[in-house]
C-alpha cells in the first residue's frame, strides 16, 4: 500500500450527556479512510458515576456511560480503536474486594483493543498484576518494562498492529520509571529501560519495517514536568520522527484537544490525555487519502 498523507482532527469528548466536544475537522475532494482513536487513562477503579454530592463530578463518569458513547462512535464508524493508558487498578472499594478483575471484565466487554501498564496496575504487586489477567480479553502492551525474570514474562506484548480498511495502525507502549515510585517488593525484577530510547526504536520498526500507516503510543509516563529533567511525553515526541500520536496518563492532566508538538524532523505529534477518573473519553480522528494536497477548514465536531 502506498504511504498515506494524513490530516488530522481532534476532539476530545466528554462521558456524561451533554457535554461539549472540540476539535477541528479539514476536508478534500480526494477518498479518504477516517480511523478514530478513542481512549481513557486513569481511570482507577471507578465503576459507577460519581455520588450526587461530588460537586463539579456528581452524577458524571461511570463505566454504562462510556460504553453507551463508545458503542455510538462505533456504530458511526467501524473503523474505530479503544485503548487505555494505564492505572486501570486502584482507588475504589472495587479494587480492593476484586483485585482488578471487574475492570478488566468490564473493559473486555467494552472490547478494548490494547492498554499499557500503570504504576498503580503493581498495587497488589506483580503478582496481583498477573493474576486477574486472564480476565481480560486485550492484549497488554509495554515495550520498556523487562520481566524476563519475572510472573509477568510472556503476559505482555511490546507492540502490536490492527488493520482498519487497509489502514496499518502500529501501537506500543511505555512505563513510567518504577523505582521511588513503587515498592521493590511491588514490581521486583522487573527492569526499566530508558523510554526515550525505546520509542525511537520502536516507532522506528512500526514506521518503516512493518509499514504502519500509524504510530500511536501508549503513554504512562506523564504529559510534562517543569520541574525535574524527568521523561513525559512532551519530550518523547519533541525527540523522536515517526510517532503520529501519543495517548497519555499518569500526570492526571485534562486537554481540552490535543497539543501538536513538532517532533524531531519538524513533523506534528499529537499528545493528548483526558483527566482522570473515567470522566472523559478522549478521541482523535485521523483522515488518511493518497493526495498529498490537504485543503479544508475547521469545523466543530
Amino acid at each position: 500500500m502506498k504511504r498515506r498523507h494524513f490530516i488530522k482532527t481532534t476532539s476530545a469528548s466528554a462521558l456524561f450527556l451533554g457535554a461539549p466536544t472540540f476539535g477541528h475537522a479539514v476536508f478534500s475532494s480526494k477518498p479518504r479512510k477516517h480511523i478514530t482513536i478513542l481512549h481513557t487513562n486513569d481511570v482507577h477503579s471507578h465503576i459507577d458515576p460519581f455520588e450526587s454530592d461530588a460537586g463539579k463530578k456528581a452524577n458524571k463518569g461511570g463505566v454504562a456511560r462510556r460504553a453507551a458513547v463508545i458503542n455510538k462512535i462505533r456504530e458511526e464508524n467501524p473503523n474505530t480503536l479503544l485503548f487505555d493508558a494505564g492505572d486501570i487498578f486502584q482507588g475504589t472499594p472495587y479494587f480492593n474486594f476484586y483485585g482488578g478483575a471487574l475492570e478488566l471484565k468490564l473493559m473486555s466487554l467494552m472490547k478494548y483493543d490494547a492498554g499499557t501498564i500503570g504504576n498503580h496496575e503493581f498495587d497488589n504487586g506483580i503478582e496481583g498484576l498477573l493474576a486477574p489477567l486472564h480476565h481480560a480479553k486485550f492484549d497488554l502492551v509495554n515495550s520498556n518494562y523487562d520481566f524476563s525474570n519475572t510472573v509477568m514474562n510472556g503476559h505482555t506484548k511490546p507492540y502490536k498492529i490492527f488493520e482498519k480498511e487497509g489502514v496499518k495502525i502500529g501501537v506500543f507502549g511505555l512505563g513510567v520509571q518504577l523505582e521511588g515510585l513503587v515498592i521493590k517488593s511491588a514490581y521486583k525484577e522487573t527492569v526499566y529501560i530508558d523510554p526515550l530510547e525505546i520509542a525511537q526504536d520502536m516507532s522506528k520498526l512500526l514506521k518503516h519495517e512493518k509499514q504502519c500507516d500509524l504510530v500511536i503510543c501508549l503513554s504512562h509516563l506523564g504529559y510534562e514536568y517543569t520541574k525535574t529533567n524527568q521523561i513525559s511525553d512532551v519530550k518523547i515526541a519533541k525527540n523522536t520522527q515517526d510517532i503520529d500520536l501519543i495517548i497519555g496518563g499518569h500526570t492526571h492532566t485534562f486537554l481540552e484537544k490535543p497539543t501538536e508538538i513538532e517532533n524531531a524532523v519538524g513533523k506534528t505529534v499529537l499528545v493528548n490525555q483526558v483527566g482522570c477518573h473515567g470522566l472523559y473519553l478522549g478521541r482523535v480522528d485521523f483522515y488518511l487519502e493518497e493526495s498529498q494536497k490537504n485543503t479544508g477548514e475547521p469545523l466543530s465536531i
